[in-house]
């Protein structure tokens, strides 16, 4: 299944192929033990989160250094759940920084895991929420966590001024349906429809929201 992936993103290194290749056994064998994905979901697990998570690259490609930045782009996931969509992003993107955050510690524990049998050095974990995070990031990316109304709340403060980027920092957010009554209050918020990137039935509904903040 890991095939997919290349198939979609052909210039990815043979290290990135392996890393995706090793990330379906990494998350059964971890989903026996910890429940992270449904079991329904699990038989897709590289169609339904990690092609998923790395629908943000149709929106943007982060770069590797930033003028005056030490360390380069940093991207929290919040609501990181079993590492989605950061660690796919982690593995798309080796040199850009990524802080994987959730509440609930048993799903970070699965995380660090994965983390580490894959040799990701770009990662960094937290149990906590998002509220609490030290430091400031170019983008906040997350997989429908909650309404973006208060996700906005809770990050806002979180997003470095100067962008770097082909599009402002701000929010990423993976959401799935109809959108209009939730980014009412947002003008700003660019919907990128994910059917037009991948094939699959599942992406019908599925879109990568852009929130400059």
């Amino acid at each position: 299944m890991h095939q997919i992936i290349k198939e979609h993103f052909p210039h990815i290194t043979s290290e990135q192929e392996e890393q995706f290749a090793q990330l379906g056994d990494l998350y059964q064998e971890w989903n026996a033990q910890i429940n992270v994905i449904s079991r329904k979901d699990i038989d897709e697990l590289y169609t339904r989160h990690i092609l998923h998570s790395l629908g943000i690259v149709s929106v943007v490609r982060f770069r590797e250094s930033l003028p005056n930045k030490p360390g380069g782009t940093r991207v929290m996931d919040v609501g990181t759940g079993g590492g989605f969509p950061g660690i796919p992003l982690a593995i798309m993107f080796p040199k850009t920084s990524f802080h994987l955050i959730d509440a609930i510690g048993k799903k970070i524990k699965v995380v660090d895991a994965v983390v580490e049998a894959l040799g990701l050095t770009n990662v960094t974990t937290e149990h906590g929420r998002a509220e609490k995070v030290k430091g400031k990031f170019d983008f906040i990316v997350s997989r429908a966590v909650t309404n973006m109304p208060d996700f906005v709340k809770w990050t806002r403060n979180k997003v470095r001024k100067e962008s770097h980027h082909a599009i402002k920092n701000g929010i990423l957010y993976l959401k799935g349906g109809d959108l209009s009554v939730e980014l009412s209050s947002f003008p700003k918020a660019q919907i990128y429809e994910l059917d037009q990137v991948f094939e699959d039935p599942f992406f019908e509904t599925k879109k990568v929201v852009h929130l400059p903040l």
